[in-house]
């Protein structure tokens, strides 16, 4: 078709979200022309993205972009992308846990990595962050067995059941899991409000911030807080990038990426109402936790996230330690209530002779395939 040229991909869900899983021998080497592809792919910029593949969501417009490593050790290297909606971007500067849970299925699809019954273990290099993730992926027949009895909030019905372990996952970005080396910190509002943050790198940097010092509970859905009077949403971007520049991922706001680092607000377990309407009680859960995709609240919880959330959870001093339950800084497992249900991480983190030592992170997933096929992108988008 004249214009436009064929791009192989596949689309899929991993976890709460979804988008085109791509070989990256099927792009150009290019990254700007890369880049263009993509953007045409997606219908962006368009905040409809009604010219493209992508949902005109956060949670929709991602890309994973896959190929065989030349690493000893590795199966695949791994980048993910947000692919911007309104914006003609493609950021990379952080990684997607649950885009994550599906490199696996797609590595296997595409013959990357030789199938093993019943369970094919695929060692992913993420480029995002220089970070191995070892995915277990279940396998019959030679293939990944994407239907099962397991069961994850933010996705109706039930799959297979796929763990994810990020290993070494402290200072994805900054090389520290405690980038400025306090376990909080103070900041100034615009308003002249000050506030006490904590800043933590394990799997993505995520900046916290205590739901009670800003006069909220935590258990907020994203409409209460986008539509909030009060500008919430405003203040939690603002945090977001005092936290940025306080760990040297950008030398000035106007270079803080739109993607990293994350802002969560977090608060002691309560019981709420979830986007679906089922009721979570605050028993059943360690912590409340909302944060932001891009410009908007996350309907349910980026797996990166969430893991810095954990990990920050068990970290002695700082606001989220204040928050969560004893039981979890017991036994290590931390489950999360979110908007759209809850989410259990399992975080390996020991003290060796007085310094912190995250040695990996586990968590479950599902993922499958939607559709396989070519798209017609702009030649020259």
């Amino acid at each position: 078709m004249e214009g436009y040229i064929k791009l192989p991909i596949v689309y899929m869900r991993g976890g709460t979200s979804k988008g085109a899983y791509i070989n990256v021998k099927d792009l150009p080497v290019d990254k700007s022309l890369r880049d263009a592809y993509i953007l045409s792919l997606y219908g962006s910029p368009d905040k409809r993205q009604i010219d493209g593949i992508g949902g005109a969501d956060p949670l929709t417009s991602k890309v994973a972009l896959v190929g065989i490593s030349t690493e000893e050790g590795i199966d695949v290297d791994y980048t993910f992308g947000y692919v911007g909606i309104d914006k003609a971007v493609v950021d990379y500067e952080g990684n997607c846990g649950n885009m994550s849970a599906a490199v696996g299925i797609f590595a296997i699809m595409q013959g990357m990595v030789n199938p093993v019954e019943p369970i094919t273990k695929v060692i992913i290099n993420n480029t995002n962050t220089n970070k191995i993730i070892e995915a277990h992926i279940p396998v019959k027949n030679g293939e990944p067995l994407c239907v099962g009895d397991v069961s994850i909030d933010g996705v109706p019905g039930s799959s297979a059941e796929i763990i994810l372990y990020f290993l070494n996952p402290a200072g994805s970005k900054t090389g520290k899991l405690l980038p400025t080396g306090n376990v909080r910190d103070k900041i100034a509002l615009s308003t002249g409000q000050e506030l006490e943050i904590s800043c933590v790198d394990a799997a993505t940097p995520g900046v916290f911030v205590k739901a009670e010092d800003l006069g909220y509970l935590g258990t907020e859905l994203p409409a209460d807080i986008e539509d909030d009077s009060n500008h919430l949403l405003d203040i939690l971007e603002e945090i977001r990038v005092a936290g940025a520049l306080l760990m040297g991922l950008a030398d000035n706001k106007e270079r803080v990426s739109e993607a990293v680092p994350k802002v969560c607000l977090v608060g002691k377990a309560n019981t709420y109402t979830a986007l679906n309407d089922i009721v979570i009680e605050k028993d059943k859960i360690d912590i409340v936790a909302r944060t932001k995709a891009l410009s908007v609240i996350h309907k349910a919880y980026a797996v990166t996230g969430g893991i810095c959330t954990a990990t920050a959870s068990l970290i002695p001093g700082t606001v989220v330690y204040d928050v969560v339950s004893s039981r979890a800084k017991e036994n290590h497992t931390v489950i999360l209530g979110h908007p759209g249900g809850t989410f259990s991480f399992s975080i390996d983190l020991i003290d060796n002779n007085g310094k912190l030592e995250l040695c990996k992170a586990g968590v479950v997933r599902t993922a499958r395939p939607i559709m396989e096929g070519v798209a017609y992108v702009a030649q020259k988008a």
